[in-house]
């Protein structure tokens, strides 16, 4: 999860930094900015679930499933989507 947080949050820095597009630049900005909030929500909630094993695992109880990663993946494919429409259609 943290080294998923830290590539998303490099790849955000890289889009605002190293994107150019003749227009739509506030786009790109944007788009740079939620993949970079995406990246910190991913270590947040990677602290949050590590925290959450580790007691079940000391107290040997039974983990349960967390659909997290399903909503982190939607999420991702969505800022993928947004990012290819505007270096495609953003000139």
């Amino acid at each position: 999860w943290l080294r998923t947080g830290l590539a998303l949050v490099a790849g955000g820095v890289a889009l605002d930094q190293f994107v150019a597009v003749a227009s739509g630049s506030e786009l790109v900005r944007w788009l740079a900015i939620a993949t970079i909030g995406l990246g910190a929500l991913v270590g947040v909630v990677g602290i949050v679930r590590w925290r959450q094993v580790d007691d079940v695992m000391h107290e040997g109880g039974v983990m349960r499933r967390s659909s997290i990663a399903l909503w982190l993946g939607v999420a991702f494919v969505g800022i993928a989507v947004l990012i290819g429409l505007a270096l495609i259609f953003v000139e």
